[in-house]
């Protein structure tokens, strides 16, 4: 098992649409630890840790987010796993 961490950004209409609360469900199921909040420009920033198949399951979400959201870009940046998070938080 190889484990990963991702720093993403996420822009569209991706506030206001329980984007990041569908994203905390879908990393809960996937065993992924991290955080998801919303920035002051719009965009939705998020950090995932955990199994890599997992991680690349919940950016794979992040490409379309809930039915509510139209997500314009997505933005992936790869970091070292830090093994950071106890869970997965909303801010």
């Amino acid at each position: 098992m190889v484990n990963v961490r991702v720093h993403v950004f996420v822009s569209g209409r991706v506030q206001g649409v329980f984007f990041r609360q569908n994203a905390k469900r879908q990393a809960d199921g996937l065993g992924v630890k991290g955080r998801v909040r919303n920035l002051p420009d719009g965009r939705v920033e998020a950090v995932f840790e955990g199994e890599k198949s997992a991680v690349e399951a919940l950016v794979e979400y992040c490409h379309h987010g809930p039915s509510a959201a139209k997500v314009d870009h997505v933005e992936v940046n790869q970091e070292n796993f830090k093994n950071e998070f106890s869970d997965f938080d909303t801010f």
